[in-house]
């Protein structure tokens, strides 16, 4: 039988190519941010705290700020992870986009306990995947392959 498109054939396993395992490192961050403003929700409810408010609970304010600082970072994470397998093909930039996720539910969280400062190891690793796509991506721009694109 004659491999679908976009797959290798591995022995009769599907192995996704370089843009199916980048797409689904988008949709995990896309679920998770999702996740993240479904909490945002239940911490508005659970501390009456109506639109457009964006004080209130200490609770509610984690909830709101790790929602936040997740979707400013998305707006980084999409085009580096991207633009870094167009370069190098899905699976590098699959594996340091999926460190991104996980620094994403870590300081999610961390944020979420009453020491917002355990927020910080899932905040560092999320800054070291976004380097990390950024320098794959100038890299790439730059015409410098450090190791062939794979699909």
């Amino acid at each position: 039988m004659k491999a679908a498109a976009g797959a290798k054939n591995t022995g009769g396993k599907r192995m996704p190519d370089g843009n199916h395992l980048v797409a689904i490192d988008t949709l995990l961050a896309i679920l998770l941010t999702f996740l993240a403003s479904g909490r945002v929700s239940q911490m508005r409810g659970k501390h009456g705290i109506h639109a457009p408010a964006t004080i209130g609970h200490p609770e509610f304010e984690r909830a709101f700020r790790a929602h936040a600082n997740t979707v400013e970072n998305l707006i980084l994470y999409i085009p580096l992870l991207w633009m870094a397998a167009f370069f190098y093909g899905g699976q590098l930039p699959f594996w340091v986009g999926l460190v991104w996720i996980v620094g994403r539910v870590l300081y999610i969280a961390g944020y979420s306990t009453n020491d917002a400062s355990k927020r910080a190891p899932g905040a560092y690793l999320g800054y070291a995947s976004l380097a990390g796509l950024a320098v794959l991506a100038v890299l790439g721009l730059l015409g410098i392959q450090l190791i062939p694109a794979q699909a």
